[in-house]
């Protein structure tokens, strides 16, 4: 139970990743299905962001000719600036998906896939 309770954030991560994909496999509604990709892209950022993070680390935040001292152990910045590009591709891609929708409503007239499944074979 001690190892469940330390871990926390990764199975927070897998439980916000399993909804982002029951999202995007149980709805028709294209907009919740794009609401599903931004709650699967938070838990992998959730989860690299758990993994890069060191209990007790200090910031890796030095200047010229500075040694650490004995026993001090720097937080690796790497996942963190990963992250903010992953964030940045994220925010593109659901911007990018939001056009798509709207374009394929005026088209339409509706963001149900079944129903533009529907109306397609019927063209």
């Amino acid at each position: 139970m001690e190892r469940l309770l330390h871990n926390y954030p990764y199975m927070v991560a897998v439980v916000l990743f399993v909804l982002g994909v029951y999202t995007i496999l149980s709805q028709e509604n294209l907009m919740k299905k794009i609401i599903g990709t931004n709650i699967m892209s938070s838990a992998i950022f959730l989860l690299f962001i758990s993994a890069g993070n060191i209990a007790g680390g200090s910031p890796p935040i030095i200047s010229k000719g500075y040694v650490p001292p004995e026993g001090v152990v720097l937080v690796n910045p790497l996942p963190a600036a990963l992250i903010l590009t992953g964030i940045v591709v994220s925010f593109s891609l659901t911007a990018f998906a939001l056009s798509i929708v709207i374009k394929l409503h005026d088209y339409y007239g509706t963001i149900e896939a079944d129903e533009i499944l529907k109306l397609r074979s019927e063209l």
